[in-house]
């Protein structure tokens, strides 16, 4: 049974996904808010002020993906630009200047560049306020995810809201982001001098002398304490975490235009599929959902580029499927979904990645994952290329399960689920077998018990037990022996499963 999922931790872990989309160093939103929680608690805030401290300052980064593809087409590198424009209110003018000339591709970018913010500030805040929506937070706190880039001196975006129209939550969010980035770049007594200077032009007075009293310094690690400050407890019932996980797959979508509604159209595939093989249909459908949360970490210039990627890209690009796998690996209850999730780019030859694993290191469910990402992929449009006809995606998918790439069983699923029910053309199979099912048989023609030939196929011996019950109805046959026998007269040992490899997984 899988372990409870408790929301922070989810938020958490977007929160990671969140730093690398808005070129943030890792943690930078754990850091800010632990920082903000402490800085609340000294203030003498409510418990509900602090509970909105709290969900602000985490989320404050989650409409990062909004307008990528935008800044990717000023910029080039967006999170380059980004990691460097976080700072912009405390660059001079001229520093200011500098910084978007290194970045932008093309002058144009300098001719915008005062009506930028704005545009920026309000497509962030929009999309962070919709999606706190499907991720379970509303209130006050969601509201005022719509006014963090608002500044005490009127100046800010998008509504220039001035002293205390900008909410109490949304001040100590902002003096924990900034001083955590000047940390970085300018030591412990650089961040708490700029964010003095600032007092009164960027942020609330009174939150700065906290600040300035209470310091910079944390105990532990980020991730504990934000763990520790969570003020709710929330355990996610199943249309919680459900929903959680569709909010995620919108954030990871919103990366480039050519993504939409991706991650909600593999999921319903490998839910459709999960079902069909006995699977845990849910689990399928959650990572489907979160399955390319690592693409924010890859610039959306080399998502929406319409010609070939470079070496440098490419690697880039293969790294997606590590980065949500680490997101959710911070979480034990999430690892689980993260380990699926990341495998949905490898294939049974060995010639996937991230971690180029082979067919005896992928489960059914993650078989079933990368089929379903594959087909999905194949009929929407990208930058480089139309989206196929079905029909031709469905080609595609049997080609690769002839070459060894996807699961027969896998592809089967997927295509049944996708409306596209059709025979194998790569291989004629006696007595209605299945694909499945003729690999049960040759192992156990070849000698294996139901445990070796779970272990061979990477599922359960229980699922083992229920092939050779098929096997033996279709066969009409009774004993192993007889099994083995019909497998001998239908060629059926050339499968593919080699008696070395037999015997491998038998030892």
């Amino acid at each position: 049974m899988a372990p409870d999922v408790r929301l922070v931790e989810l938020l958490a872990a977007l929160s990671l996904a969140a730093d690398a989309g808005a070129g943030q160093p890792p943690e930078h939103s754990l850091r800010t808010c632990a920082l903000a929680c402490r800085l609340a608690e000294a203030a003498g805030l409510s418990a509900d002020e602090r509970r909105d401290v709290f969900y602000v300052a985490l989320l404050r980064s989650i409409g990062c993906t909004s307008d990528a593809h935008e800044q990717a087409a000023l910029f080039g590198d967006e999170l380059a630009a980004r990691a460097e424009l976080n700072l912009a209110a405390h660059l001079s003018p001229r520093e200011l200047l500098a910084t978007l000339a290194r970045h932008a591709t093309s002058k144009r970018v300098l001719v915008s560049a005062r009506g930028l913010p704005r545009t920026i500030a309000a497509t962030h805040c929009d999309a962070a306020e919709r999606l706190a929506g499907r991720l379970g937070i509303h209130g006050s706190a969601r509201r005022a995810l719509l006014t963090v880039f608002e500044r005490w001196d009127g100046d800010g975006f998008p509504r220039g809201l001035a002293g205390e129209q900008i909410p109490v939550p949304v001040r100590f969010a902002q003096v924990a982001y900034d001083a955590n980035l000047l940390l970085g770049v300018r030591g412990g007594d650089g961040a708490v001098a700029a964010i003095r200077r600032a007092s009164g032009r960027l942020f609330d007075p009174a939150v700065v002398e906290v600040f300035a009293s209470a310091g910079l310094d944390g105990a532990g690690e980020p991730w504990d304490a934000v763990v520790v400050a969570d003020p709710d407890d929330v355990v996610l019932d199943d249309a919680a975490f459900d929903a959680a996980c569709g909010a995620a797959g919108e954030f990871a979508d919103l990366k480039s235009p050519w993504l939409l509604g991706h991650s909600a159209a593999v999921a319903e595939l490998a839910e459709a599929a999960g079902w069909r093989l006995s699977l845990d249909a849910r689990a399928l459908r959650r990572a489907g959902l979160v399955h390319d949360l690592g693409r924010v970490a890859v610039s959306s210039a080399i998502w929406d580029r319409r010609g070939p990627l470079g070496r440098a890209d490419w690697e880039s690009v293969r790294l997606h499927p590590y980065h949500v796998e680490r997101y959710l690996a911070r979480s034990p209850a999430l690892a689980g979904l993260g380990a699926l999730a990341g495998g949905h780019h490898e294939r049974l030859d060995g010639s996937g990645y991230h971690r180029h694993a082979a067919a005896a290191q992928l489960s059914l469910a993650a078989r079933v994952l990368a089929a379903a990402d594959a087909y999905q992929a194949m009929t929407e449009s990208r930058p480089h290329r139309l989206g196929q006809p079905r029909g031709h995606a469905a080609d595609e998918l049997l080609a690769g399960v002839r070459d060894g790439r996807f699961d027969a069983d896998a592809a089967d699923a997927v295509l049944a689920a996708a409306g596209e029910r059709r025979t194998h053309n790569y291989r004629e199979l006696p007595a209605g077998l299945t694909a499945r099912e003729a690999q049960v048989l040759v192992l156990l023609a070849r000698g294996l018990t139901n445990k070796q030939i779970a272990t061979r196929l990477v599922i359960s011996p229980k699922t083992v037990g229920r092939h050779v019950e098929h096997v033996y109805a279709k066969a009409a046959v009774s004993t192993r022996a007889a099994a083995a026998l019909f497998a001998v007269e239908h060629d059926l040992l050339e499968m593919g499963h080699s008696p070395d490899a037999a015997a491998a997984a038998a030892s």
